[in-house]
């Protein structure tokens, strides 16, 4: 099995980019399942559902989440359903749903979970993610699925390792996200596991992780309190892995990073 896994799509930059990229990758790649990190997708906070369709018109099956997953209502009920293909953090109290999800494919049962690290930015309260992990395979070993894809969304990369290795053998993939910006590391570990520390992120390149630059700098040299502006200037960014999975055993057989700059 073939599936990739775009990293955060960060406001409508992000939105344009892969809605260029993703319909050439496709057809030159031919993934079975298409996975994108989706807490940043309707102005840089959560995703609305108009965006959740649109997204999945061009090719996204799955969404996983992060900290900002939950700040649009909207998203709620989706993300409660197990039918709806978005998952939350699963150790992020305040957020709905399970934090975990299956997704059908020819194959057979995917599963996705979606946990936070220790540290997000703003304090959030969060729930110990390796005994959470724990926990929820455990819950759905007896389901039998033919790969298991796990987003870890946190900015400690020490954290972002452990994970990897402490998942190593039991899943197909753990990705790392919400840094925006991708790590030079992805590998297939000793016990079979794809891993990265941080995929990267879609939208604009010439920003600080999506942010203006012009709207953070006097945040850094002058101590002053500014508000993120958006930025959606080209050349865009566009970051991905693609990971092939033996659906057999659940085990990756390669990872490979993709990055695509457009003008």
């Amino acid at each position: 099995m073939r599936l990739l896994y775009i990293g955060d799509i960060m406001a409508q930059a992000g939105i344009t980019v892969v809605s260029e990229v993703l319909p050439e990758l496709k057809q030159t790649h031919q993934p079975d399942i298409v996975v994108a990190q989706a807490e940043n997708v309707t102005n840089g906070k959560s995703m609305s559902l108009d965006d959740m369709h649109m997204l999945q018109s061009i090719g996204i099956d799955f969404f996983t989440g992060g900290n900002h997953t939950p700040v649009n209502s909207e998203l709620h009920d989706a993300l409660a359903d197990a039918n709806q293909p978005v998952v939350g953090p699963a150790n992020m109290p305040s957020c709905p749903g399970d934090g975990y999800k299956f997704l059908q494919s020819k194959l057979g049962k995917v599963l996705f979970i979606s946990l936070l690290g220790q540290t997000v930015g703003k304090e959030v309260l969060i729930e110990n993610p390796l005994l959470v992990i724990d926990e929820i395979l455990e819950k759905t070993a007896a389901d039998q699925p033919i790969a298991i894809i796990v987003n870890f969304h946190g900015d400690f990369s020490s954290e972002k390792r452990i994970i990897g290795y402490y998942l190593d053998g039991r899943a197909s993939l753990v990705v790392g996200d919400h840094w925006h910006v991708p790590t030079a590391d992805a590998m297939v570990l000793e016990k079979g596991t794809a891993h990265i520390t941080d995929v990267g992120m879609c939208g604009s390149l010439h920003s600080s992780l999506g942010v203006t630059l012009d709207s953070v700098v006097p945040r850094w040299r002058d101590g002053k309190i500014t508000k993120n502006l958006l930025a959606g200037e080209r050349p865009y960014q566009f970051n991905a892995v693609l990971v092939d999975i033996d659906h057999s055993t659940g085990l990756a057989n390669s990872i490979e990073q993709t990055q695509i700059i457009k003008q």
